[in-house]
């Protein structure tokens, strides 16, 4: 979702900043952009380490001169295990990077559009952060957090020219939606044909509800976490 939201960014004229704690692969990506004639640049950046984090927006701010916009989406899915049985390492992993780390993005992101008095923050919450879901207690916990954390910034930094907002994805394309039943393609298969839309989103998807949340065309959108699932939250 990340990457494609970067690509959308690019196509629609942004210079864009892709960071991820895989630095030969976002290294890698960033030069297909680079290469397509768009403006990027890589970060390598563990969002659970704050001084990387305050690193990837002084590197940014200094190849660019701003930032305008940013979607905090890096995550982690829980190992599968009940609440009574989740380990204490398990659940200090998905917090750090699913919530602590957006509040550690979302920490400098706001420094810097401050200053500049605009600014535009999307956070990737889950359907996850509407209900339960057994055996992935940190993991539901750590979306209910985002949600939380996005609605009290937003009210926050609304007066300072700062929109921040989430999206909640259903069932998405990606390894971490994979990850959730282990791997097992025919288990996928069914999860994705019990969507009411009949399938699994697209990354393209959820990058498009990304790059309208941070345009002008949402300009009176406020604390708002947008649902984009196929219809999985409605049944």
């Amino acid at each position: 979702m990340g990457l494609a939201t970067a690509r959308a960014f690019a196509d629609a004229g942004a210079s864009v900043v892709l960071a991820d704690v895989r630095e030969e692969l976002v290294n890698a990506e960033a030069q297909k952009l680079v290469a397509a004639g768009h403006k990027a640049m890589a970060v390598r950046c563990d969002v659970s380490n704050d001084a990387q984090v305050a690193a990837m927006v002084e590197r940014t701010v200094a190849e660019f001169g701003r930032l305008d916009a940013a979607f905090n989406n890096a995550g982690v899915m829980a190992r599968i295990a009940r609440t009574g049985e989740n380990t204490r390492e398990d659940w200090d992993r998905v917090i750090g990077i699913n919530l602590r780390g957006v509040w550690s993005c979302m920490k400098y992101e706001l420094h810097q559009m401050e200053r500049q008095g605009s600014g535009a923050i999307v956070n990737n919450a889950s359907v996850g952060a509407l209900t339960g879901n057994p055996g992935i207690g940190s993991y539901i916990a750590s979306k209910h957090g985002v949600v939380g954390l996005t609605r009290t910034a937003a009210l926050e930094y609304v007066s300072y020219g700062i929109r921040v907002n989430a999206v909640n994805p259903g069932l998405i394309d990606t390894q971490v939606a994979r990850d959730v039943v282990s791997g097992s393609e025919q288990a996928y298969d069914e999860i994705a044909r019990q969507v009411p839309l009949g399938r699994a989103g697209r990354p393209e998807e959820i990058a498009a509800a990304v790059l309208w949340l941070c345009s002008p065309g949402a300009s009176y959108v406020v604390g708002h976490a947008l649902t984009v699932d196929g219809g999985m939250t409605v049944v």
